[in-house]
């Protein structure tokens, strides 16, 4: 499972924090459980009201995120491909990651990543963070954005670059 080995970080407390969610349209019962998960991490950290926009699908979440990133402190990307029998997964996958990347890089913003690339619905149904999921990758793209604004903003104010831990 790709969780082992994880990190063991709370999601540090960030009340004016401006985060953006952008989550993908396809594959409606492992997106509700992402987006659920992605909720509860940024309702921990007191963001009460983060900005949701729906993206139609994987690939178009670069682009939407690259927006949002303009005006926020942070984006949150989630979205599901599932292996098919084309090579069409391969150029979801690389072109969604790039691009958010590049989103990433280009405004100095961080993006969690809560992309699955799954090879079957039962790989991302166990990633969703659904009640017998065994990973919540949701939580965790927002943990990870999160952590990255504290960490930025402690390097920039010349204090602790240390990511916070339990």
């Amino acid at each position: 499972m790709s969780g082992h080995g994880s990190p063991t970080t709370s999601i540090p407390s960030q009340p004016g924090t401006r985060l953006a969610i952008v989550a993908a349209s396809w594959h409606e019962q492992v997106m509700d459980g992402l987006l659920a998960g992605a909720l509860r991490g940024a309702a921990e950290a007191g963001i009460t009201a983060p900005t949701l926009v729906r993206a139609p699908g994987s690939f178009e979440l670069p682009v939407i995120a690259d927006a949002l990133a303009r005006d926020h402190d942070a984006v949150v990307a989630l979205g599901v491909v599932i292996r098919g029998g084309t090579p069409h997964f391969e150029y979801v996958c690389a072109a969604a990651t790039d691009g958010l990347s590049r989103v990433s890089l280009d405004h100095g913003v961080p993006v969690g990543f809560g992309l699955l690339t799954c090879d079957d619905e039962e790989q991302a149904l166990d990633r969703a963070g659904l009640a017998d999921s065994r990973e919540d990758k949701g939580y965790e793209a927002v943990a990870a954005a999160l952590t990255t604004v504290s960490v930025l903003n402690g390097l920039r104010s010349g204090g602790s670059s240390e990511v916070p831990r339990d």
